[in-house]
């Protein structure tokens, strides 16, 4: 039986390494295309090492495969709202790039991974360049007949996430400070996914049923602030007195009028323990402490 290849640009950032790996597993052939050799190559994989600007690069990586995910792209949205330039080159231009080469080797599909700032009043040029490259996305299909798929994600946590993650974050500062930190309200939402949850969804977008089509990955259960403080602080033995709730400033202040959502369909990991993922999740940190 012939193996399907899938490029996976940015493959050795957080989302895309844990979806290199699961593809893998699955008995995919894998080439990681992203600036820099990945840290966690596994045997099997080809590594293609180049930036999205770079055609020469970007066509050896995309020759060849069935299935394309985009995953390559700036992503600090509080250090990107006033950069137009450098969210044009990687967000609009990049995803052109990789966009024309799917089209020139006719890949079965293209897997891009957006925002939900796409669709704010407050992303400022990231979000503008996100939208923006959602839309040429859709052009390509709407000209070419290039098949897509286009993924939102919850607020998505686990091992190798950056520094700037969330959770990341709050479980850093109970391990290593012995404090919990929360920049919102104890009323605050979110739909928390693991990241080895979202690449199961990430493979599940393939299937021809989801043809160009707008997919929000997320957690089945919305989860308050108080919830996953109550939750660490039991596991942590944390005091009340070491619990802190700061004003957010940041871009996670949901109001009425941020969101002007196109959402489409929502997936769901079929089952997923929160707590037994934010244990494991935890130990990965304590090692490093």
């Amino acid at each position: 039986m012939k193996k399907n290849k899938v490029t996976i640009l940015g493959g050795a950032g957080f989302i895309g390494s844990h979806l290199s790996d699961y593809l893998t597993s699955k008995n995919y052939k894998v080439t990681i295309f992203d600036l820099k050799k990945s840290t966690w190559l596994k045997r099997g994989q080809k590594m293609v090492v180049g930036d999205i600007l770079d055609k020469r690069k970007l066509s050896l990586a995309i020759k060849g495969s069935d299935y394309v995910f985009n995953f390559a792209a700036l992503a600090d949205m509080d250090n990107l709202k006033f950069k137009a330039l450098d969210t044009v080159r990687y967000n609009i231009l990049g995803t052109v790039n990789a966009l024309e080469m799917s089209k020139k080797y006719k890949v079965k599909k293209f897997i891009h991974s957006s925002t939900i700032y796409a669709n704010t009043e407050e992303g400022g040029f990231y979000g503008r360049s996100k939208k923006a490259a959602e839309d040429y996305v859709e052009e390509y299909n709407n000209k070419f007949n290039l098949k897509y798929s286009i993924l939102r994600f919850g607020s998505i946590y686990g091992e190798r996430s950056g520094p700037d993650n969330g959770i990341r974050q709050i479980l850093e500062h109970v391990i290593k400070k012995r404090k919990l930190i929360y920049k919102g309200t104890k009323n605050s939402i979110r739909s928390y996914i693991y990241v080895k949850d979202a690449v199961k969804l990430c493979l599940a977008s393939i299937s021809k049923k989801y043809d160009n089509q707008y997919l929000t990955l997320t957690g089945e259960k919305k989860i308050k602030a108080k919830y996953l403080f109550n939750l660490l602080s039991k596991m942590f033995k944390i005091s009340n007195k070491n619990i802190t709730f700061l004003k957010n400033k940041g871009h996670y202040d949901i109001k009425p009028t941020i969101f002007k959502p196109r959402i489409g369909k929502i997936l769901h990991p079929a089952k997923s323990d929160f707590q037994k993922n934010i244990i494991q999740y935890s130990k990965v940190i304590r090692k490093k402490k």
